[in-house]
Parts: structure tokens; C-alpha cells; sequence
């Protein structure tokens, strides 16, 4: 009997690796759509860069006594990160799903992209829980919402998720397909029940919070009379942004990898379906870099040293376009006199 549950765990144990290497060879299928995927990256790069530096320079030397401002420089630090290593994404493609980089580079990417990612998605969820203490319980607020207590939060929130991601740094993430390296990590193609409840759990945590947090927020702010109006816009604009930035970035996400991660474990998903579902995957995690560029528009919005920043390097450059512009024509006149 020992024998023949050993034969029967062996087979079990090949069919999922077969399963496993079939799900790496439809990115043979995938590759077709690498120019969208290389210009998609490039774009989000290019635009997510310069706005996260930007919020970071920010955050970080005109600090403020503010628990908002110690969430969302937490937050510019992760987006940051999180569009730095794209540049490594758009080779890959490039290069038809072949991964130049080794084992060691894919799976330190692996892990700074879904740490980063997650860490946005908590960051943005302490920065609606920040606001709903601050417009549900104001007198309150005053105790609760302290420097030291977001500082706190931060750093026990980035420990936690680096612990909780610290495995995709220790397993073998590279397969051969033929002559082409494949990086099973920039996706998440391996899959597993427990990573299906884990992916679950970390999900519901800030999708409660954030949905019940804007919930209260806005029937506090309808009872609100019209003198704290400001208050209002401000709340309803942070509102908007952040359920902007989760439905776009982070929704589509966590629910095609539910079902990609059902299907694929399922005796009865086709070839044709495991085909299909590898691109979705590829195509939601794509997404969630939105979030890099939806951020900085929220901070625009919500904070005013990033707006008056932004606006002061604008009108630097205006400034200093028109003076060229004014010296030159300086000089044409007095050449045109003599």
C-alpha cells in the first residue's frame, strides 16, 4: 500500500508539472502581442517616472507634520520602485519571452514588483482609513491621528509584506522552453491552493476597508453643513481618485487570478481556456502599473506642497524659456541697428 500511494503522489506530482510547462508554452501564443505589451510598459514608464520622483523629492524634503503625508510618501517610495524595474519587463518582451537576466535577477524582480504593488494597495488603504478618522471622528482624530503612530504603521507594514513575499526569493523561478529562458515570476504562472487563499486574504483586507471607510465617510460628509464645503470637495475628490485607481488597477487583477488560479488547478480546463487565461493574467497584472500613473494625479489633487512644486518647476521653466526667448530678440535688434 506505502508503495502504491507513493507511485500514485509521483504521477500527481507529474501531471503538475506537465500542466505547469504547458501553461509556460502558451506564452509562445502570448508573444504575438509583445509590441503592445513593450509600448504599454514604455508608456507607463515614461509617464509614472517622472511624477513619482517628483512626489518623492516632495514627501521626503519638505516634510510635514502630517500622518497623510508619512502615507503617502511611503506610498511614492513603493510606486517608485514599482515603475523601476519595468525597463526589465519591456526586454523580456522584446526579446520573445526570453529572460537575459538569470535566476537570481528574476526572482528579485519577482518579488520588489509584488511587494511594491501590494504595499500601494495597503498605503492607499491607510490613507482612506486616515481620512475617515479624520471627517467620521475629528475630535478624536486629534489623538489618534499622530506622526509617530503612521510612522509605526509604515515600517511594521513594509516588514510584514516583505516577510509574506520573501519565499518568491528562495524557489526556482527560471524554466527552459527550448532555446528561450522563461521568468514564471514576472507574471505569477506558477500556481498553488494556497496561494489562491493568500491571494484572497490580501485582497479582502483593503477591499472591506476601503469600500466600508468611503461608505461612512460619505454619509458623515452629507450630514455636513455647508460651511465646511472645502472639506467636502477635497474628501469626494480623494473619494473618486482612490476607487479610480483600485477598480482600474488592482480589481481586475485579483479576480482573474482567482479564476486563473481555480481553472488551472481544474481537471477540466481546455487547452484552448489555459491558452486564454495565461493572457488575461499577463494583461491584469499589466495593469496594476496604472497605479503608478494615477498616483501622482492624486497627490496633485489632494496635496498642496506637490501641487505649488509642480507648479513652481513650470513656471521656472516658463520663466526661463521666455527669457532666452527675450535676450534673443535683445541681440537681433541690435544687430539689425548696426
Amino acid at each position: 500500500s506505502g508503495d502504491l500511494v507513493l507511485v500514485s503522489k509521483t504521477r500527481e506530482i507529474a501531471k503538475f508539472r506537465a500542466r505547469r510547462n504547458q501553461a509556460c508554452a502558451f506564452l509562445l501564443y502570448i508573444d504575438k502581442f509583445k509590441k503592445l505589451f513593450t509600448s504599454y510598459y514604455f508608456l507607463i514608464f515614461i509617464l509614472a517616472v517622472p511624477g513619482n520622483t517628483l512626489a518623492l523629492w516632495v514627501f521626503v524634503y519638505h516634510k510635514k507634520n502630517k500622518t497623510s503625508t508619512v502615507f503617502l510618501r511611503n506610498l511614492a517610495v513603493a510606486d517608485t520602485s514599482y515603475v523601476m524595474i519595468l525597463p526589465m519587463r519591456i526586454v523580456y518582451h522584446i526579446m520573445d519571452s526570453n529572460w537575459p537576466f538569470g535566476e537570481v535577477l528574476c526572482r528579485i524582480v519577482g518579488f520588489l514588483f509584488y511587494l511594491n504593488m501590494y504595499c500601494s494597495l495597503y498605503f492607499m488603504t491607510c490613507i482612506s482609513l486616515d481620512r475617515f478618522i479624520a471627517v467620521v471622528f475629528p475630535v478624536k482624530s486629534l489623538r489618534l491621528r499622530k506622526p509617530l503612530y503612521a510612522n509605526i504603521i509604515s515600517v511594521t507594514l513594509w516588514i510584514i509584506l516583505i516577510i509574506t513575499m520573501f519565499p518568491l526569493l528562495i524557489s526556482r523561478q527560471t524554466i527552459q522552453l527550448k532555446n528561450c529562458t522563461v521568468c514564471k515570476q514576472l507574471y505569477r504562472e506558477q500556481m498553488s491552493d494556497r496561494a489562491l487563499v493568500s491571494l484572497i486574504v490580501a485582497f479582502a483586507i483593503p477591499l472591506v476597508t476601503i469600500v466600508v471607510s468611503y461608505l461612512l465617510i460619505i454619509h458623515k460628509l452629507q450630514k455636513m453643513h455647508q460651511e465646511n464645503r472645502p472639506m467636502k470637495e477635497k474628501a469626494f475628490k480623494m473619494i473618486i481618485l482612490i476607487l479610480a485607481n483600485f477598480l482600474v488597477a488592482f480589481v481586475p487583477y485579483h479576480i482573474n487570478r482567482v479564476i486563473y488560479i481555480s481553472a488551472f488547478n481544474s481537471k477540466a480546463v481546455t487547452l484552448d481556456k489555459m491558452a486564454y487565461l495565461a493572457f488575461t493574467n499577463r494583461i491584469t497584472s499589466s495593469l496594476t502599473c496604472i497605479s503608478g500613473v494615477f498616483d501622482p494625479v492624486m497627490y496633485f489633487f489632494l496635496t498642496k506642497t506637490f501641487q505649488k512644486s509642480l507648479m513652481n518647476l513650470f513656471c521656472r521653466k516658463k520663466t526661463y524659456i521666455e527669457e532666452q526667448i527675450s535676450s534673443g530678440l535683445l541681440i537681433q535688434k541690435s544687430h539689425s541697428r548696426k
